[in-house]
């Protein structure tokens, strides 16, 4: 697995700042190789640990996330010395837990979650592509994903009602 080890900008970040190891979505974002990908997976055993709240208490949460994101993101980002760097997946973390708001319960929707995302995070359908390149700093590196997770959300919602 190909790390970002050489690349200067992530260099000037640590795992043992906290704002950074939260940027880095634990450590996933430091694989080079879809890095993305791999801070949604991160994503998922915070997932686990909050699917069983209520659905305030789970919303409360993914909303925290995402309002701590526009900051974590946007640390990070001034720390390395460019915009949105790869390595930042802080963004995918809130993503998916926007994502699997109220989400079925089961392996199977999870999965279905996660590849929703992933489609709506890469393919970037307009707005989100608009969004992406139009806004800056943390707020522009996390509104894209936000509204990504919001696309895949209501899918996943509309899949469940048909398919329940």
């Amino acid at each position: 697995m190909k790390l970002w080890c050489n690349d200067p900008y992530v260099s000037k970040l640590s795992l043992k700042n906290p704002i950074h190891f939260l940027a880095l979505g634990f450590g996933s974002g430091l694989v080079a190789k879809a890095p993305g990908t791999f801070g949604t997976l991160a994503a998922i055993p915070l997932y686990l640990l909050m699917m069983n709240l209520s659905l305030s208490w789970y919303l409360g949460l993914t909303l925290l996330s995402v309002i701590a994101g526009f900051y974590i993101c946007d640390k990070a980002s001034k720390d390395m010395g460019v915009h949105d760097h790869g390595a930042i997946v802080w963004d995918e973390v809130a993503g998916l837990l926007i994502t699997l708001i109220a989400a079925p319960a089961g392996w199977v929707w999870l999965l279905v979650g996660f590849v929703l995302f992933r489609i709506f995070d890469i393919l970037k359908p307009w707005p989100i592509k608009w969004l992406d390149a139009k806004v800056h700093g943390g707020f522009g590196i996390m509104i894209d994903d936000v509204l990504a997770g919001i696309f895949a959300l209501i899918c996943l919602q509309g899949l469940a009602y048909w398919l329940g």
